[in-house]
């Protein structure tokens, strides 16, 4: 097979070197987990019972049908059936899930999707059409496995098999990504998506190379390539010549090497060569991210994005997780940061994360009922979670973030709703931190704008940059064909971002910064130059800026930032933050 190149957006940094993984949109909606030797024969017989189940099922149809049924009703369940039972359906995925080590629904999925494309080469069209009683065949099974799926065990062992494969899909949401939090999945390219999407934020929250908006490159690169993942440049190489799979190899040992050195700033306090003290959080998804921040050494969570816990389920109250539910998740991230602070983002839902891809109808959903417009539009759902998130407070220092504020009432409303759920826990018994600290995110122009009707109500304000990118440039960030316009050195996007902390530093409250642009070495100096002193960001990214930190000299950054403040040329102002680098 021919080498070629394709070039797409660079999302997280490092390289990936494995073989192709291509997953098609069915695949997606099946768990995708790794089961370990000793659990083999046990997933084999599960996929057995659940073909023997469809068997009784198709039979009992057969039985019952009414004596004046259409023939062709019995006919078609009698093809069903031989479909079931051809070796290709009830043998394959068995041994799939033998030399794989897939999950019975995995391997199924992944049989189904070869046979499919057997079909679809097939020029006889009666005989193509005969693809989607094969794929009905396979619903049946898959329905019978959901119902008895098992838990997703736990990462693999250092011993136990362990393939090294690449993602390669035309789209990856956030919550399906989760699916690939093993680390037999070592990158992710997709054909959409831009830098500041949420599967980009994801991708750099597990440490994981990522590369999209490549275009054709599900189309392109075929199951089991040998491909080549370069993060910083958004490149990916598939079919490498020795040469340049050597290449690679060298760069990724160096990589390693370097970031193994910045393991020893872990315990080091970051703070400036004139004796400056930043605080350096992390960002996380779910409470099992609290160990990844800890060993980069945060001083605690500076936004936990609380829907990850949310997604995957329909948007209505009695399928949501439950306080109890949502409680336990919260405590335990308490626990794990022992002591740190954990800021909690209340629900914020949206365009690019609903929380069902079936409900998704807005016209423009960007612009539409989500964060905490959604949360104040469905009361029950946002006191359930505040009475979880306060009942966390009870364990340990915990901040509650609202999102996408941008009116006074808004304001009056949450804060209103968070008494009410004080109360209810108050009546029900149960301990919490009466003085949590209640703070925004400045996401939206209007709220950079209004900064005194913030400062006035709350305790905080932490700038989410993508979202503030977004609406100020008037660019939807997952939309890939408009990514290039997404830039975070725009003069208006810098004086809302330096308006917000000088207004935080004048009123004597804790401004941090939490989106992308906090993880972003080359920012950290105009940041800081800002009077930028909490930052927040992935993990992965935070050793990496507290180096930077470390080398700064805010003597000499301040006045340099200032002018780029009053600088309203593009490339003069890429120029000097460039400049900033290397003083």
């Amino acid at each position: 097979m021919a080498s070629f190149t394709l070039h797409g957006i660079p999302v997280s940094r490092g390289i990936a070197i494995g073989r192709a993984h291509l997953l098609t949109p069915a695949a997606l909606d099946v768990k995708h987990y790794l089961v370990p030797e000793e659990q083999l024969e046990a997933e084999v017989r599960r996929l057995q019972d659940a073909i023997a189940q469809v068997h009784r099922d198709l039979q009992d149809l057969w039985t019952d049908l009414p004596k004046d049924a259409p023939t062709e009703l019995g006919a078609f369940i009698d093809v069903h059936a031989l479909i079931l039972s051809d070796p290709m359906i009830s043998e394959a995925p068995l041994d799939i899930i033998r030399t794989r080590h897939y999950n019975a629904e995995w391997a199924l999925v992944t049989q189904i999707d070869e046979l499919s494309a057997q079909f679809d080469e097939i020029e006889d069209p009666y005989l193509r059409e005969r693809k989607a009683d094969i794929q009905q065949v396979a619903e049946r099974v898959l329905k019978v496995l959901m119902g008895t799926a098992q838990l997703t065990p736990g990462k693999l062992s250092e011993d136990e098999y362990q393939p090294q494969m690449i993602v390669v899909a035309h789209d990856i949401s956030p919550a399906d990504m989760l699916q690939f939090r093993d680390r037999s999945f070592i990158g992710f390219v997709t054909d959409v998506g831009g830098q500041n999407s949420h599967t980009a934020i994801v991708a750099r929250s597990l440490d994981i190379p990522a590369a999209v908006g490549m275009s054709q490159a599900s189309q392109l690169i075929e199951q089991d390539d040998w491909i080549i993942i370069d993060g910083d440049a958004g490149v990916v190489v598939a079919n490498p010549s020795p040469l340049v799979l050597d290449q690679y190899r060298m760069r990724q040992a160096a990589n390693l090497k370097a970031r193994k050195k910045l393991l020893k700033l872990k315990k080091t306090p970051a703070v400036t060569r004139d004796g400056t003290s930043v605080r350096l959080y992390a960002n996380i998804e779910l409470p099992d991210d609290c160990e990844h921040a800890l060993d980069s050494g945060a001083e605690g969570i500076g936004l936990f994005r609380s829907e990850f816990l949310f997604m995957g389920r329909a948007g209505h109250a009695h399928s949501m997780p439950s306080e109890d539910e949502q409680f336990e998740q919260y405590r335990r991230s308490v626990l794990a940061m022992k002591g740190r602070p954990v800021t909690i983002r209340t629900l914020d839902i949206g365009a690019d994360k609903p929380l069902d891809q079936t409900e998704h109808t807005a016209l423009n959903p960007a612009l539409g009922l989500r964060a905490i417009r959604y949360c104040l539009a469905e009361p029950q759902i946002f006191l359930t979670q505040l009475r979880a998130i306060l009942r966390a407070s009870a364990y340990g220092k915990v901040r509650l973030l609202i999102p996408m504020l941008a009116h006074a009432f808004e304001i009056d409303q949450s804060l209103a709703m968070i008494e009410q759920a004080k109360a209810q826990l108050r009546e029900a018994g149960h301990n919490f931190d009466a003085d949590i600290d209640v703070g925004a995110m400045i996401e939206i122009p209007a709220a950079a704008l209004a900064l005194p009707m913030f400062v006035k109500r709350l305790d905080f304000l932490s700038i989410g940059t993508n979202d503030l990118i977004q609406y100020t440039l008037a660019i939807d960030r997952v939309d890939y064909e408009v990514a290039h316009l997404y830039n975070p050195l725009h003069p208006a996007v810098l004086q809302l971002i330096a308006m917000t902390i000088m207004a935080g530093k004048k009123a004597g409250i804790d401004v941090a910064v939490c989106g992308e642009m906090a993880g972003d070495v080359k920012l950290t100096r105009l940041l800081l130059g800002m009077g930028l002193r909490e930052f927040s960001m992935h993990p992965a990214q935070l050793l990496s800026v507290k180096q930077e930190i470390l080398n700064s000299d805010l003597g000499t950054i301040t006045p340099q930032t200032r002018k780029i403040l009053r600088t309203m040329e593009p490339q003069a102002i890429a120029e000097a933050v460039q400049q900033l680098q290397v003083i």
